[in-house]
């Protein structure tokens, strides 16, 4: 099973859409909260690449984008095989 993390901030429809389709999926992850100013945010800008917007998710350390990215991996099929799910 992957190791799957997403950051996100509270308050941002993105972020719960992400999270609801991780849930949906029935895989573990883990939700790290990374408000503006925090090192959580810092490590996330960081670790992607530079990306700041939220939701950022992350599959065995491997940055795979945010909601949109996830959202459109579903559609073509291909996350459940990226997340070990189905």
């Amino acid at each position: 099973m992957p190791e799957i993390e997403i950051y996100t901030q509270p308050g941002c429809p993105y972020c719960v859409r992400a999270v609801r389709l991780l849930q949906s999926k029935g895989v573990p992850f883990e939700e790290i909260t990374a408000l503006h100013g925090t090192q959580a945010r810092k490590t996330a800008v960081e670790r992607s690449g530079g990306h700041t917007t939220m939701p950022q998710v992350f599959v065995d350390g491997k940055f795979i984008g945010g909601c949109d990215d996830i959202m459109a991996l579903d559609r073509a099929g291909k996350l459940d095989l990226l997340l070990g799910a189905g």
